[in-house]
């Protein structure tokens, strides 16, 4: 049975679609899996599994708010971070990818997994994002400790 948190976060990301229900259907008929547009709710950076995980860790520190919602593709080894829509935002770096207005994004339902696909923190149905500079700033001090475990670890 899925809970109330869990039904705000169904309603809240199928509100993207171009047609809630058959988002919802898809999600609970199909094989899991539906494509949400970008850019008018919320706009997605991804980024290369290790840095996304070790970013996502930083933020989980109990002096910050719950970070936003954060999706994992294991088959193509990415991180997907969910922000606040920016046509003029510039995410620039190795590996960064920013899904924006025009950009499509599969997800699952955000109470269970979906073959690759994983909330790593579903949405909540607040509304609630990644905030921009919070992310930055985490995603800076992940990818100095990368470079400091490079040469030790290996690529």
């Amino acid at each position: 049975m899925i809970d109330a948190m869990w039904m705000r976060g169904v309603e809240w990301l199928a509100a993207a679609a171009t047609d809630p229900r058959s988002c919802k259907r898809e999600w609970d008929q199909g094989d899991g899996i539906t494509l949400l547009e970008a850019g008018r709710y919320w706009d997605v950076l991804s980024v290369p599994d290790r840095l996304g995980l070790l970013t996502l860790d930083l933020l989980w520190q109990a002096s910050r708010p719950t970070p936003g919602p954060t999706l994992v593709d294991t088959a193509a080894h990415r991180v997907g971070f969910f922000l606040p829509p920016d046509p003029g935002s510039r995410w620039i770096g190795a590996g960064l990818r920013h899904a924006g207005r025009g950009s499509w994004v599969a997800v699952p339902p955000p109470y269970r997994a979906a073959r690759f696909l994983e909330w790593l923190v579903p949405p909540d149905g607040s509304g609630a994002l990644h905030t921009p500079a919070t992310l930055e700033l985490a995603l800076r001090q992940a990818n100095g400790t990368l470079a400091v475990l490079r040469p030790v670890c290996g690529p």
